[in-house]
């Protein structure tokens, strides 16, 4: 939508951008939010972030998080937050961090499915571990800045740490999805969590 809305020339992307400063002087706080839902014009990178969402998304959410809703959008809300603390340092700043999302969406499938086979653009099977270095790479051969896709692995590797590699070592689990994104999905969502701390509202009918 935000693409869309930028290509109708319905308003200036300098306008979501993160700007720290301008969050800081004018309170403009939409920015550390709205960063996130632009990943760029109409190009074939942005064609090949949204086939990413399509594809590795999806199988996310019928993989490991089928009917754990709440803590598929936790995985997002928890991923923005260390993003956000890292763009406070200029050196690791990105006006839109979607991107970066987008990676950390990859590298966590890549540790969900490492063993899958997959095929980059009919010319070589790698297995799917491999993934997040592949995407790096093509951002390489397109020109595209490589900080925004290593930021988004460094915060998927911490979410596979604390939720998955920490506690199976024994360690505890701290990284539990909060009391309101379960209610939030609950009443937004559609049918029952397995998980959930609460029911979903049957009078909500839109799916979240």
């Amino acid at each position: 939508m935000t693409t869309s809305a930028l290509y109708l020339d319905l308003y200036n992307p300098y306008n979501i951008a993160l700007f720290y400063g301008l969050v800081v002087k004018r309170f403009q706080v939409w920015r550390l939010i709205t960063n996130f839902f632009f990943l760029g014009p109409f190009s074939f990178p942005f064609a090949l972030h949204l086939l990413i969402i399509a594809r590795y998304g999806v199988s996310l959410e019928r993989g490991p998080f089928d009917k754990r809703t709440a803590n598929n959008v936790w995985m997002f809300i928890f991923g923005a937050l260390p993003l956000l603390v890292m763009a406070a340092v200029p050196y690791l700043w990105s006006p839109f961090m979607g991107g970066s999302l987008v990676f950390m969406l990859i590298y966590v499938w890549s540790r969900e499915y490492p063993n899958a086979l997959i095929n980059i653009y009919g010319l070589v099977s790698l297995k799917g571990f491999y993934l997040p270095y592949v995407m790096l790479a093509v951002d390489l051969l397109l020109r595209k800045p490589l900080m925004p896709g290593i930021l988004g692995m460094v915060v998927g590797h911490l979410y596979y740490f604390l939720t998955v590699l920490h506690p199976l070592a024994g360690g505890k689990f701290i990284l539990k999805t909060p009391f309101w994104v379960h209610k939030l999905v609950a009443f937004w969502g559609k049918g029952t969590q397995i998980n959930a701390s609460v029911q979903r509202d049957p009078s909500a009918g839109v799916a979240f």
